[in-house]
């Protein structure tokens, strides 16, 4: 007979500190203080595995080159062109990677979520339609994204805010344009818990959204002070 007892998930290992440039963020939160709506175990492999995964990959390529050893991320990823052809894919890929999910732990905290506030809520309302209505369209955009990749916000310095969505780790860094905030739709970020179900994923996702944090974030874009 197979046995029904719930599956238990070993907690992945810390990774060590980074021999380079580069570093994990820490979080300030522990894996399982997103529950119910992103659990502890995918929260783990997320960051101690993904993330720092990406960053492993940086430091190996900055060992050799001095571009990569002297810039911060944001600048890596907005100028591609100055790195060497021969990683710039690797650089790409991991950069873009680190970025998106520096940010990515920023914006969310237990006991968040709800309506947005201040600045951040009337630009929603100006430059979206509206929370429920962005809300939508976020959750859609998120759907669309073919395979892996990101839905993001965007804002420029006057504070105007656009939606996209990015495949793989691309971030609109790479556009020259600032992130107000994202959400990772990679299976990796949800298939645990929601298996195929990203629409549950989206929709259970604004209960972990910072606002305050955004808020900031709003702020120091149009401060021209957004880095990630």
């Amino acid at each position: 007979a197979i046995s029904a007892a719930p599956r238990v998930w070993a907690q992945a290992a810390a990774p060590a500190a980074p021999a380079g440039p580069f570093s994990l963020p820490k979080r300030a939160y522990e894996a399982n203080a997103l529950e119910p709506h992103i659990d502890a175990a995918t929260m783990d492999i997320h960051y101690n595995r993904h993330h720092a995964a990406y960053v492993t990959a940086l430091n190996n390529a900055a060992k050799d080159n001095g571009v990569i050893a002297k810039a911060s991320v944001a600048e890596l990823i907005a100028d591609l062109g100055q790195v060497p052809e021969s990683i710039r894919t690797l650089v790409r890929n991991n950069g873009g990677g680190h970025a998106n999910h520096s940010m990515f732990w920023e914006i969310m905290a237990p006991g968040a979520g709800g309506a947005p506030t201040g600045e951040v809520a009337e630009a929603i309302t100006r430059d979206l339609g509206g929370f429920d209505k962005f809300k939508a369209d976020f959750e859609a955009a998120g759907l669309r994204v073919f395979g892996s990749g990101w839905v993001f916000v965007t804002v420029d310095k006057a504070g105007k805010l656009a939606l996209l969505g990015k495949p793989n780790q691309d971030s609109p860094i790479m556009d020259k344009q600032m992130v107000l905030l994202g959400n990772d739709v990679w299976e990796h970020a949800y298939y645990l818990k929601y298996q195929n179900r990203r629409a549950d994923y989206l929709k259970g996702w604004w209960n972990v959204v910072d606002w305050k944090k955004v808020n900031e974030r709003y702020a120091a874009a149009k401060a021209g002070k957004l880095a990630i």
